[in-house]
């Protein structure tokens, strides 16, 4: 079953870097789909077995900041 990850993503202030975090995300495996969004900074990860630390370490490598989001 497919698995939904929200992050909060900070330091994103253009398309450029939505591009580089959607990469980077969709670079990690397990990863099948990857939406950010630059006015929320955020991003929702979508797929299975996927390492959430594998993930917001890629955000990172790119020069931004990541971390879950709380649950609301």
């Amino acid at each position: 079953m497919a698995e939904t990850i929200e992050l909060k993503v900070d330091g994103m202030t253009c398309d450029h870097c939505v591009r580089a975090v959607t990469d980077a995300i969709t670079g990690v495996d397990g990863v099948t789909e990857a939406s950010v969004d630059l006015d929320a900074g955020a991003a929702t990860v979508r797929g299975k077995g996927v390492d959430l630390g594998a993930v917001v370490a890629a955000v990172i490598e790119e020069g931004y900041e990541a971390a879950p989001q709380a649950a609301s």
